[in-house]
Parts: C-alpha cells; sequence; structure tokens
C-alpha cells in the first residue's frame, strides 16, 4: 500500500496582505504531477484545506478543481479531515455521498466515526475537535485538555481495531515536543492543546495536521507533512514537502519525503540599502532587514524596484553587548569615552569620529546650561 500524506493547505491564505492563491495553485499542480508519477493506492489531506472557516470563493473553486481531477479524473482515492482553521460543518457538506467515489471526508467529530478501509489498510479519522466536543460526544466530564480528548478517541479505536490489520490515523493536533512557526494558530494556552505521541502508538503511521514544518517532530510512525507552502517568514529555512509512505504486508513502514519547488520562494535579506540596490534581483517573496543607521526616503518603494514581491520591511535588530564598566575605571574615563563605550555595547556599531564630534558639540551645550552659560 503506498498512499501520499499532505497537509495544511491554507487556501485563501494572505500574507503581509497579499494573496496566495496563484503559488498555492502551482503548487497543487505540482501535487498532481507527483501523483501522476508515483501512482500511490490514495491520498490523505490531513486538516486545514481552508485559512479560515469562510474561505473566499477563489479558495472554494481552487479546493474543488483540484480535488474533482484529483479523485474523479485520476481516480485516486482521497481520506480528507477538517483542521482547527476549517469550519467542520462547510467542509463535512455533501461527505455522505463523496464516498461513493472513495473520497472520504471527515468533517465533524462523530461518536462513530466511518473508517474507510482502501487496499486493505484502515484509515481513522480523527478530525480536529475540541475537548468540549469530545467531552459531550462521550459524556466524559474527565475530558479537560486535548490530551484527554486523544486518549479516549485513540482508546476507543484500538479497543475494535483488527488485531491483523494495517492501521493509519489521520489527525489534526499538536504534539508535545512539536517546532511551531509564526504562521499556525494557537489550540490553546498553558498546554492544555498539547498531544502525546504515545497515544498513538496502536497505529502503524499517523498522518498529522497542523505544524507546518515537516521535520516539527522526530518520531518513527508519528509525521507532520508541512505546510503546502511558506505562509511566514519564521518558515524561511523550511523545506516544505509531502511524505510518500509505504506500508507492506509484514507491515514495515518506509516514508520518504518529497520536496515541491514553489512558484516564489521566501527569503530574509539582510544589509545595507545601497549594497542590496546593487546586489542581485529577486521575484522571490522577501523580508529585508536593514543595517542602516540612520533615516532612508522612501526605502520600500525604491526596493520593490530589485524585488518587486518585498512583502516586509524593518531595520536589523543588533544584540546588546555585556556593558560592564567598573567604578575605578569610570572615574578615569570622560564622559566622551563613556558614552563611546556604551554605544559600541548596545548597538554594536563603531563610534566614528563623526560621531564623536557631534556628541561633543552636545555634551558642551550641556555644560553651559548646567553653569548658566
Amino acid at each position: 500500500m503506498k498512499f501520499i500524506h499532505t497537509a495544511d493547505w491554507h487556501l485563501g491564505k494572505m500574507v503581509h496582505g497579499v494573496s496566495m492563491i496563484e503559488d498555492q495553485r502551482f503548487m497543487l499542480q505540482e501535487l498532481i504531477r507527483l501523483l501522476e508519477q508515483e501512482q500511490p493506492d490514495a491520498l490523505v489531506i490531513a486538516g486545514d484545506l481552508y485559512d479560515r472557516s469562510v474561505p473566499p470563493a477563489s479558495a472554494v473553486n481552487l479546493l474543488n478543481e483540484t480535488l474533482f481531477t484529483i479523485n474523479v479524473e485520476m481516480n485516486i482515492p482521497i481520506v480528507a479531515i477538517s483542521g482547527n482553521h476549517d469550519s467542520a460543518d462547510r467542509l463535512a457538506f455533501g461527505s455522505t455521498w463523496f464516498r461513493q467515489n472513495r473520497f472520504y471526508l471527515a468533517g465533524k467529530m462523530e461518536k462513530n466515526m466511518f473508517c474507510p478501509v482502501i487496499e486493505g489498510v484502515h484509515f481513522h479519522c480523527l478530525p480536529y475537535a475540541e475537548p468540549g466536543v469530545v467531552r459531550y460526544l462521550y459524556e466524559d466530564d474527565t475530558i479537560r485538555t486535548h490530551h484527554d480528548a486523544m486518549k479516549v478517541l485513540t482508546g476507543r479505536l484500538s479497543e475494535t481495531m483488527d488485531r491483523d490489520g494495517i492501521h493509519v490515523a489521520v489527525g489534526h493536533a499538536f504534539v508535545t515536543g512539536g517546532e511551531t512557526s509564526d504562521s499556525e494558530r494557537i489550540l490553546s494556552v498553558g498546554g492544555t492543546g498539547n498531544v502525546g505521541a504515545e497515544l498513538f502508538a496502536p497505529f502503524h503511521y499517523t498522518a498529522l495536521g497542523h505544524l507546518h514544518n515537516p521535520a516539527a517532530i522526530h518520531h518513527q510512525t508519528v509525521q507532520y507533512a508541512g505546510s503546502l507552502l511558506k505562509y511566514s517568514f519564521s518558515e524561511a529555512s523550511h523545506t516544505k514537502s509531502v511524505s510518500i509512505v509505504e506500508i507492506n504486508e509484514e507491515k514495515k513502514l518506509s516514508i520518504t519525503k518529497k520536496a515541491l519547488a514553489p512558484m516564489r520562494d521566501m527569503k530574509i535579506v539582510t544589509g545595507f540599502f545601497d549594497e542590496l540596490m546593487e546586489g542581485e534581483a529577486s521575484e522571490d517573496y522577501i523580508k529585508v532587514r536593514l543595517r542602516d543607521e540612520g533615516a532612508l526616503i522612501d526605502p520600500m518603494a525604491k526596493l520593490k524596484h530589485k524585488f518587486p514581491h518585498i512583502l516586509h520591511l524593518e531595520k536589523a535588530a543588533v544584540s546588546p553587548l555585556s556593558f560592564e564598566s567598573s567604578v575605578s575605571m569610570r572615574e578615569k574615563q570622560s564622559e566622551l569615552d563613556l558614552f563611546a563605550e556604551f554605544y559600541e555595547a548596545m548597538t554594536g556599531l563603531g563610534f566614528s569620529e563623526e560621531k564623536k564630534t557631534y556628541m561633543t558639540s552636545i555634551l558642551e551645550e550641556a555644560k553651559q546650561e548646567e553653569n548658566g552659560l
């Protein structure tokens, strides 16, 4: 059995006010090409198909076109669940009759979730649900956290499993110890949104969504696919991919990460304004961190000529060095020397002659005012 695990498409996503829909369309075409090459037995989408509960029409149309191509035209079964960004009720529309063409979409959490079997592999769908929803479904007042809820869900599934079968869980959760990024929505505060990886022990593979880094956790059988694209500059170093998962009859697992090249990458560029303007241009999404100290006249507009898809501009923050000066040392130093030492420690920059001349004049003015001159 071979299936491709993907997640966190976030169709309709805006990044710094810019729509990602065309970038998403490009990446989904890349995914379709990979499906044509690999000819998997199924495609698994582990939540967050949309970026918000009421997605724009462009996102709905893109999802409709993509799933029709994969499921109807290519005749590939799809197993998909809702994530915390999706509206479970809206996503669940039509799910019952979708099954007639082997499109298994789990939107809402139900007490007895439908479990599709594809090529002898049991797929257990665990769509995102708040602990309160699971507490109500199972009438269990002990369920207070996401860990509690997942423990009940996986525990009940393990009780009814065919011990001779192959079992894959499809969930959307934050596994304890996972590496986060800025584009993920926090599930809860104080650690109550965390789920322990040990809860997925009954499954031969757990296909997860929510964390956007495909290397968010290091576990043999519990894996994140990562997001379709980079959705924040905190993800600039990520290599986005999908997972090609193979499980043989002896229940041996093989996982291959397949990187998909985006239409535009997301990069952070640091340097002085003049250097950047003289350097190489880029069509990627860019965050510029300027090293220049003084004010610049409309640098964003000028940088757009070099980086037409620049999304953010900021001054490069310098980590202050430790500033320690003993009483005896301060007594031996002039006020100008003390300021120069402090300036260099706080900014990491040299105190030039021009700055010394300027500060000397400021100190002289202050002394004259102090003396009433």
